[in-house]
């Protein structure tokens, strides 16, 4: 009887680039040939798929998008979505993704959790002093490749400005705690992206004019090395009251994407990709423009690109906001030759709570996605609840 070993290595890349993201351990105990196999030849199988994690109604997911067939409505595969079953005893708010780690914020604020999927390890962290659901976050590495997550936080008792930051060591197992005041801004619900350890935010920088004050949108880098902000950067277009940058997203794992959209120009999707990036310096160039028939919400719109055929998914909810009763979070795929395809990936959970007259009003979770690359990363599994040593 021939055992999963000593199969052959033709049928084991066969094999392999099936395994849902969910089944990868099971894969990996199955024997020691799988274990050093399924690393690289899985993710190297599918490098013409999209392979991350999807926050839907609260709940983590796992996700492959098959992009190849979408020309050819025959060919095209709906994504395969499958909820974590590691993760299902909590309920998430928010989902970072840096060097294969994910950095989960949890719905009430409690704590953070940070995830190896593929090595099945959690550790759970209590904030220095108590987390806000205002918060921004951000999970990166320094130089010597110590992991690290930064939190953002503001005044909330007044304008909800930026007023200080606080950075957690792995490596120290301690927070650190910065005051700031700066004259920018990054709004509550921007996503802090990683790339190559650092962490880049969409933000806005304050100017006093005459006649009064401008807002004006600018990249900004945390260097989790110098644990500091960088220089702003600037961004390939500027946008006033109908256009905005909605959000950023990695492409591999030296480029930067950034999704504008403009509402007076017929709805048009732009996005800009870097040529060049660091804390200190960026360039860009444009990667597609599109008219489009919906608008991307700038609470949500997370995306990815795939360079190779030239087309963007992004994720929000459908267009029809005349349904009261039932809407569907929903990924449009577009391409700057005018392809457009919508597909349902799930309804839409409905989040509104009832005020003091009993009045509902309703408000629709929206799809997160971000990316997902395997490490061996060791996370030093510890046990919800266990307290973490502060530093100011």
């Amino acid at each position: 009887m021939t055992t999963m070993s000593e199969l052959p290595e033709d049928v084991v890349n066969e094999i392999l680039p099936r395994v849902p993201l969910t089944s990868l351990r099971a894969v990996r105990s199955t024997c020691k040939k799988w274990n050093s196999l399924s690393k690289y030849r899985v993710f190297a199988a599918v490098r013409k798929q999209f392979l991350g994690f999807i926050m839907m109604d609260y709940k983590v997911c796992s996700m492959r998008f098959d992009l190849q067939g979408i020309r050819n409505d025959g060919e095209f595969v709906d994504p395969s979505i499958k909820q974590v079953d590691i993760l299902d005893q909590i309920e998430v708010s928010k989902v970072f993704h840096c060097d294969g780690l994910l950095l989960c914020v949890l719905k009430d604020n409690s704590r953070l959790v940070v995830w190896n999927h593929y090595l099945g390890q959690t550790r759970w962290i209590q904030p220095r002093d108590s987390f806000h659901k205002l918060d921004r976050y951000a999970l990166g590495y320094d130089k010597d490749r110590n992991h690290k997550i930064l939190r953002v936080f503001a005044d909330y008792e007044g304008r909800n400005q930026v007023s200080g930051y606080e950075v957690y060591s792995f490596r120290t197992d301690s927070w650190k705690a910065f005051c700031l005041t700066p004259d920018w801004d990054i709004e509550s619900h921007q996503r802090g992206v990683s790339l190559k350890g650092n962490t880049y935010f969409l933000a806005q920088e304050k100017k006093i004019t005459v006649g009064g004050g401008k807002v004006e949108d600018i990249l900004l880098a945390f260097d989790f090395t110098r644990e500091r902000f960088g220089p702003r950067l600037p961004l390939p277009l500027q946008s006033d009251e109908a256009d905005y940058f909605v959000s950023l997203s990695c492409v591999g794992e030296e480029q930067l994407a950034v999704l504008h959209q403009s509402w007076e120009i017929s709805d048009v999707v732009e996005i800009w990709v870097t040529n060049k990036i660091d804390p200190g310096a960026v360039s860009w160039s444009e990667f597609l423009s599109s008219v489009s028939d919906f608008s991307v919400n700038p609470l949500a719109g997370s995306f990815f690109i795939d360079e190779e055929i030239k087309v963007a998914v992004i994720f929000d909810l459908d267009g029809d906001k005349r349904n009261e009763t039932c809407r569907n979070q929903t990924a449009y795929i577009i391409g700057e030759d005018g392809y457009f395809k919508s597909v349902n990936i799930g309804e839409a959970r409905n989040l509104g709570i009832p005020d003091k007259d009993g009045y509902t009003q309703r408000i629709y979770s929206r799809p997160l996605v971000c990316s997902y690359v395997p490490t061996l990363v060791q996370l030093q599994i510890n046990q919800p609840g266990t307290m973490i040593e502060s530093h100011d």
